[in-house]
C-alpha cells in the first residue's frame, strides 16, 4: 500500500504497522521477483560498501599521508553508529525507501523529498565514480587507459551490464550480489592479512603530508574516504524486499558494516606498508601493486585486478538496484514522477533506466572535460549529497527520542540509543564540513534544482486535489 507517513502529530498514538508494498499493483509478482533473506541482505550491505572505494582510495588518500588511517578509524566509528540508527529506524518502519521513509514520517513531505532527491543523486553519481575506478583495474588486464574514448567506452559497458541484470529481476540481482561478495573476499583478505607479513614501515611516508593541522588533514581525507562507506543504508533502503525486515535489516546493516570496516582498515594498512609512498601516489590499481610487491612479478596483480572487477561489478549491481528503490518509494507518495513507481519482476525499471542513463552522461562529460582526477571529483560530490539523507534519518531518530514516543523508542535502550544517535549526528555534520567548499557548492546546486522539481510536483498534487 502507499506510504502513509505525514507530518508528525502531537498525539503519541502508535501508527498502524507498515505493510510491504502491494506487489501486484506495479507488476512485480513475476517469478523473477524474490525477497531477500539475512545472508543476501548482508551481502547487499557488504557488497555495496566494499566496491570501488577500497580498491582505489588508498592511492587517492596517499597525498594526505598515514593520517588518513586515523580518518578511517573515525569513519568506522561513525559508520557503525549510523548502521545502528538505521537498524533501530527499520525496526519501527520496515518499508522500502530507508532515509526517505524515516525523514518523511518524522518531518513531512519536503524533508522526505530532500532525502530521496539527494540520495538518488548520490547513487547515480556513485555509479559513475565506480565505473571510472573499475577502468583503472581493467587497464591492468587490457590496456584501455591509453586513449580517453577507449576508457570511456569501457566505463559505460561496466555500468550497463549490471543494469541489464537488474532488468532481469530481483532474483538475479540477489544471486549476482551474493556471488560477487563471496568472490571478492579471497583477494581482499590476501592483501589485508597477507600484506601484514610483508609490512615495511619505511614505505609509509609522512604521517601528515598536507602541511595543515592533523585535524584538518583527517577531515580532508575523510571526505574522500566517506565514499568507501556509502552503502551502510543498503538494507534499509531495500527493506520492502527483505524477509522479516524488522529483525533482519538491523542485523544485516551492523554485520555488513562491521565486516567491511575490518577489511578496510587491514587492507589500507597493508597497501600503505607494501607499496612505496611515491609509487602509491601515481597508482591506478594500488591493490594490484601491493600483491606484485608481496610476491614479485605481475601474476598476482592480474589476479587482484580480476577480483577488483568482479567486486566493482557486484557493487554496481547493488547500487543500480538502490538507485531505483528510493525514487520508487517517493513516487508512490507523489513526491517523484509517477513513472518511477512502475515495477517489473520486483525491480523499478524506469528508475534503473533513468539512473544508468544519467550516470552514463556524467561519465562521458567527465572524460570529455579531460579531468585528470575524475574519480576524486565524483567522490567529493557524493560526499555532500550522501550526508543529507544520513543527517535527515539521524534527525528523525533524534525526533523520536526527544518526543519520547513510546511506539518509536525502546525505553530499556534509551540511553544507548541516545549516545549512538548523538555520535551519528555529529558524524554527519562533520562530513559536511570535511567535504570542502567545492563539493558543498556543487551539492547545494543539485539540491536547489530538486526544490524546483518538488514545487512542480507539489503544485500538481494540490491542483489535482
Amino acid at each position: 500500500m502507499p506510504v502513509t507517513g505525514t507530518a508528525p502529530q502531537p498525539a503519541p498514538a502508535a501508527p498502524p504497522a507498515p505493510q510491504a508494498p502491494a506487489a501486484d499493483r506495479h507488476g512485480d509478482t513475476g517469478r523473477h521477483a524474490r525477497r531477500f533473506g539475512l545472508p543476501v541482505a548482508t551481502a547487499l550491505v557488504m557488497g555495496n560498501i566494499i566496491g570501488g572505494g577500497i580498491f582505489l582510495l588508498p592511492a587517492s588518500v596517499a597525498p594526505y599521508g598515514t593520517v588518513s588511517l586515523v580518518a578511517f578509524g573515525v569513519l568506522t566509528v561513525g559508520a557503525i553508529a549510523l548502521a545502528l540508527v538505521f537498524g533501530r529506524l527499520a525496526e519501527r518502519d520496515p518499508r522500502t525507501g530507508g532515509p526517505y521513509v524515516y525523514a518523511r514520517e518524522a518531518f513531512g513531505d519536503f524533508a522526505g523529498f530532500l532525502a530521496a532527491w539527494s540520495y538518488w543523486i548520490t547513487t547515480w553519481v556513485s555509479n559513475a565514480a565506480l565505473a571510472v575506478a573499475a577502468v583503472g583495474y581493467l587497464d591492468v588486464l587490457i590496456p584501455v587507459n591509453g586513449h580517453r574514448w577507449t576508457a570511456c567506452l569501457a566505463a559505460l559497458a561496466l555500468q550497463w551490464l549490471p543494469a541489464l541484470a537488474n532488468f532481469a529481476g530481483t532474483r538475479y540481482v540477489g544471486a549476482v550480489q551474493l556471488v560477487s561478495t563471496v568472490l571478492k573476499f579471497v583477494p581482499l583478505l590476501l592483501v589485508a592479512v597477507g600484506g601484514l607479513f610483508f609490512f615495511d614501515p619505511a614505505k609509509l611516508g609522512a604521517f601528515n603530508a598536507t602541511g595543515h593541522s592533523p585535524v584538518g588533514a583527517v577531515s580532508a581525507s575523510a571526505a574522500l574516504l566517506l565514499f568507501s562507506y556509502l552503502g551502510v543504508e543498503s538494507a534499509a533502503v531495500s527493506a520492502g524486499e527483505v524477509r522479516n525486515a524488522r529483525r533482519n535489516v538491523g542485523r544485516a546493516t551492523v554485520i555488513g558494516t562491521a565486516g567491511a570496516a575490518l577489511v578496510y582498515l587491514l587492507g589500507t594498512l597493508s597497501v600503505f606498508g607494501t607499496v612505496p609512498h611515491d609509487r602509491l601516489l601515481r597508482s591506478t590499481a594500488p591493490f594490484s601493486d601491493a600483491v606484485d610487491a608481496m610476491f614479485g612479478g605481475t601474476w598476482g596483480g592480474w589476479a587482484v585486478a580480476l577480483a577488483a572487477l568482479v567486486s566493482m561489478t557486484g557493487c554496481l549491481n547493488g547500487w543500480t538496484l538502490l538507485s531505483a528503490q528510493t525514487p520508487y518509494a517517493a513516487a508512490r507518495d507523489g513526491l517523484f514522477p509517477a513513472a518511477f513507481a512502475r515495477r517489473r519482476r520486483g525491480v523499478p525499471t524506469v528508475g534503473v533506466g533513468v539512473t544508468v542513463v544519467l550516470a552514463s552522461l556524467l561519465t562521458v562529460y567527465n572524460y570529455v572535460s579531460g579531468s585528470a582526477r575524475v574519480f576524486e571529483v565524483l567522490v567529493l560530490v557524493t560526499t555532500f549529497t550522501a550526508t543529507v539523507p544520513y543527517l535527515l534519518a539521524t534527525a528523525a531518530q533524534v525526533f523520536h527520542l526527544a518526543a519520547g514516543r513510546r511506539e518509536a523508542v525502546d525505553r530499556a535502550r534509551l540511553a544507548r540509543d541516545a549516545v549512538v544517535t548523538a555520535v551519528a549526528a555529529a558524524f554527519s555534520v562533520w562530513l559536511v564540513a570535511g567535504a570542502g567548499y567545492t563539493a558543498v557548492y556543487q551539492g547545494v546546486l543539485f539540491l536547489f534544482a530538486g526544490i524546483i522539481v518538488h514545487a512542480v510536483l507539489a503544485g500538481r498534487r494540490r491542483g489535482g486535489a
